[in-house]
């Protein structure tokens, strides 16, 4: 299953188009232009080895979508990058190797 346009909340801002250039100038954030342009190197890199394009509509289509929410909500995308940092600082919130069901059943009172 893939996002469609039709899957984001209308907002004020119109989506950006579906090409690299349109992603690139729609994302707001250094974080997110850097992960992409390290991203696109790693992309076209492996089809020059694969000479399979689908690698690269697979990335088109995953940065369309975080250009689209960096459009609608930047201050979202500012507090998610936030958040990640805090977790790569500070690690994971719960020991490594402990099953999720144990987790959600202590948090539900189990």
């Amino acid at each position: 299953m893939t996002a469609q346009p039709q899957d984001f909340a209308p907002g004020h801002a119109p989506e950006p188009e579906k090409n690299l250039r349109a992603i690139r100038a729609a994302l707001s954030l250094p974080e997110d232009r850097e992960a992409f342009d390290a991203g696109l190197t790693a992309v076209l890199d492996e089809v020059r080895v694969s000479l399979d394009l689908g690698v690269l509509n697979d990335f088109v289509h995953r940065w369309w979508i975080s250009a689209c929410d960096s459009v609608r909500d930047p201050e979202g995308r500012r507090r998610m990058h936030a958040a990640a940092r805090r977790v790569l600082a500070e690690g994971p919130s719960t020991p490594p190797g402990r099953p999720w069901r144990e987790i959600l059943a202590e948090r539900q009172g189990r």
